[in-house]
């Protein structure tokens, strides 16, 4: 067998030991890449990954302990000039920020075909940000806002925040600012929007592209 050296090298971090090994499969049949190792948790894979050396890490989000998005930092401050791709079942838009924003050079769905894993693992390595298509499409409509909305940036969050389901009590906790404020805002939204519900200002915020 030859020597990993002579590959791309890539980490697994996955808590599912049937998804880790699929991975691991799929990745040691490539030409191109091998898997240096795979680890059920972040904290184990921290402990090792520098001497691992990997070129690339496959990094779950849903991980027991340190999540996968608080993982991306600890990783890069041991690894230089790794790529981290996220390869999860959430395709919630704050995650897949908080993921790039925190470092990610990618970010995969689970049920990605195998073919567009390898695809994506050689994109990410000449310099690309391979993602799947939905989250693709997320990331394009979150730079296609109306730049004519009637609503502040602040309004705008909190509308944001409603779209998420969160209530003004957790709004006002998470935003630090007092609950009279955030209905006070809500109020403003629903007169801009000519709305007088949450579903309604909702409807015509997404309709416009104001959230």
């Amino acid at each position: 067998m030859a020597n990993t050296n002579d590959f791309i090298r890539v980490v697994l971090i996955e808590d599912d030991h049937t998804i880790r090994t699929a991975f691991s499969y799929l990745i040691d049949q490539s030409d191109k890449f091998r898997v240096v190792n795979a680890y059920p948790s972040a904290e184990a894979a921290l402990k090792s990954i520098k001497a691992d050396d990997p070129n690339i890490v496959l990094l779950d989000i849903e991980l027991p302990g340190i999540n996968g998005i608080e993982a991306i930092g600890k990783i890069k401050a041991l690894v230089e000039q790794v790529y981290i791709l996220m390869l999860t079942v959430y395709d919630d838009p704050k995650m897949v920020f908080e993921a790039l924003s925190n470092g990610a050079s990618g970010y995969l769905t689970k049920d990605t075909a195998p073919e567009k894993i390898l695809e994506a693992l050689k994109d990410v390595i000449s310099g690309g940000g391979p993602m799947s298509a939905p989250i693709a499409r997320m990331v394009v409509n979150s730079f296609q806002k109306n730049t004519d909305s009637p609503l502040t940036k602040r309004e705008t969050e909190i509308l944001e925040q409603i779209s998420e389901g969160k209530t003004r009590s957790s709004i006002a906790k998470e935003m630090f600012i007092d609950l009279e404020t955030v209905k006070s805002h809500l109020k403003n939204i629903y007169a801009k929007l000519s709305v007088h519900s949450r579903a309604d200002a909702l409807k015509k915020a997404k309709k416009n592209r104001y959230i």
